[in-house]
């Protein structure tokens, strides 16, 4: 009669075992990360040794994607592992928590499951079982955090420093009973760029390349380029350039003399206009983007040593990416937003057991298809509200014959930030189709012979009219189509006056300060 029992025993403490030794996984997370400022994907302007670490030990994704490069529907994207008409976060709206979304499966499933950092969701964050993140944007310096029961603590010191100590601490007072799932979300290198000065002494006296393309004059593409505003060379503003305002300038006068684009400036006792202009602002807003990243790539590196000293390192899965791509000056341009190759692309690095080292994957990947693989990654089903597929095959240096060989994308917010005019599109490996659905307007692009996607090939009824331009034109439109059929998009949220209520910055008031704290008051705050 004891048998059975003592096989029941021995099944309970097997499956005990093997649930105990589930991977952890650490995502971490930037906020207008370009990919090609990472050197390890061959960046021109910089060095991230840290995040090259991630790259030499594990999988190093080439062609990683964002449905709709802008901040808020990428983080609805990355939770629910759905397009943004899926998921009802087109624009700068709220993130409905009774969604059904990763951490909530992660949860279920037995992790324990945290967010640190930048949310941007305007909502409380919901299937985690210990939360810590900033109001809407957040600020750089002295942030407030948001914490469960209504608790918002202002810390002393650097954004990214802060994030990084919150997410040790988070690691070392974790339940030990369980594996985890953390979020950890930087804020940086988000527009203000405002890094740390051991950070921005790194650049202080660097010349940064300028991109081939800083002089764009958009000739081919006339639609949507040359009225857009998120130019370098028209539309930094003297709070970008860090400018310093006249000592009696407050309040409405103070904002209007900081939001001012300047288009001549007296810099070193010599007037700058045109093109000196130009070079002087792509120099200043560079140095201040790349020491952002600087602080990123140290936070990234601060967490791998912490896994690597306490032992986790063995059994952690570590995930680097970004909300979406961004510009380098890249087409005359910062920000994200087009279906260009810089605001497409993002990184995704990623490194831990059963992940090959050295692996760099060449497959179609986006971010639909982070949520369904920290299911795979954690032994749980895919719900089949989920659109991507995880990508852990390609992580163990597989290559499925059914993967995707094409890719959509559908950005809505116009009018909005930027004068970026709405847009979607299809991506295959050698060509692009972009569609401005409000003008019945095309551009298509070979990528091979255009990388930089200078050349629209239907600029002109003589070359659209081409038998291959006109062949390949036709079977792009018929993809597109195909893949709005697959992801269910049927024109929802195309027109503004259908978009959900925007307020991504959230219901912040019913938050009441606590001060300011160091961060290991902060950390004892969030830990209680």
């Amino acid at each position: 009669m004891k048998l059975p029992y003592l096989a029941l025993a021995s099944l309970l403490m097997l499956q005990s075992a093997k649930a105990a030794q589930r991977p952890n996984i650490l995502f971490i997370f930037s906020d207008d990360h370009a990919q090609h400022a990472i050197s390890a994907y061959g960046s021109k302007v910089n060095q991230t040794p840290n995040l090259d670490r991630l790259a030499k030990g594990g999988s190093r994704f080439k062609n990683s994607f964002v449905t709709n490069s802008i901040c808020t529907p990428s983080r609805a994207t990355l939770l629910t592992g759905q397009y943004s008409h899926r998921n009802g976060v087109p624009v700068f709206n709220s993130f409905d928590g009774s969604r059904d979304h990763v951490a909530k499966h992660l949860q279920k499933g037995g992790y324990h499951t945290g967010i640190i950092g930048k949310w941007h969701l305007g909502s409380d964050p919901t299937g985690f079982d210990r939360w810590t993140v900033l109001p809407g944007q957040g600020a750089y310096w002295n942030p407030a955090f948001l914490m469960p029961g209504k608790k918002k603590v202002a810390i002393e010191g650097h954004c990214t420093d802060i994030t990084t100590e919150l997410g040790i601490e988070w690691l070392k007072t974790r339940p030990k009973d369980k594996p985890f799932f953390l979020m950890l979300h930087q804020k940086a290198p988000h527009r203000g760029w405002e890094p740390t000065e051991r950070h921005k002494a790194m650049f202080k006296d660097k010349v940064i390349p300028e991109p081939e393309t800083l002089w764009d004059d958009y000739s081919t593409r006339p639609t949507a380029l040359p009225i857009n505003e998120q130019t370098v060379a028209r539309d930094l503003t003297r709070r970008d350039l860090k400018l310093t305002p006249p000592a009696d300038l407050k309040g409405p006068a103070l904002q209007k003399w900081l939001n001012f684009k300047p288009m001549e400036l007296e810099v070193d006792g010599r007037m700058l206009t045109g093109k000196d202009l130009v070079k002087w602002k792509y120099q200043i807003y560079m140095r201040d983007y790349l020491a952002c990243v600087q602080g990123v790539d140290d936070s990234v590196g601060q967490m791998l040593d912490y896994l690597d000293a306490s032992g986790l390192a063995e059994n952690t899965i570590v995930i680097y990416s970004a909300d979406n791509g961004w510009y380098l000056g890249d087409l005359g341009l910062y920000d994200k937003r087009f279906m260009y190759e810089p605001g497409l692309h993002t990184p995704l690095l990623a490194k831990g057991p059963g992940i090959k080292a050295g692996n760099v994957p060449e497959q179609m990947v986006s971010n639909i298809d982070l949520a369904p693989t920290f299911l795979d990654l954690a032994g749980l089903s895919v719900p089949d509200s989920m659109q991507g597929r995880s990508i852990a095959p390609l992580l163990r240096g597989e290559s499925p014959k059914d993967w995707r060989s094409s890719f959509y994308y559908r950005y809505y917010h116009d009018p909005g930030h930027h004068n970026t005019m709405a847009h979607l599109g299809v991506r295959k490996a050698t060509h692009k189709l972009i569609y401005y659905w409000k003008l019945d307007s095309y551009e298509l692009f070979d990528l091979k012979a255009d990388p930089s996607e200078q050349h629209n090939l239907l600029h002109s009824m003589a070359e659209a009219q081409k038998p291959d331009v006109a062949a390949k034109f036709s079977e792009l439109k018929a993809e597109l189509v195909r893949l709005q059929k697959e992801y269910k998009d049927d024109g929802l949220y195309a027109d503004p006056a259908t978009w959900p209520q925007s307020s991504a910055d959230g219901p912040w008031d019913a938050y009441q300060m606590m001060g300011n704290k160091t961060v290991s008051e902060a950390i004892q705050s969030a830990v209680e």
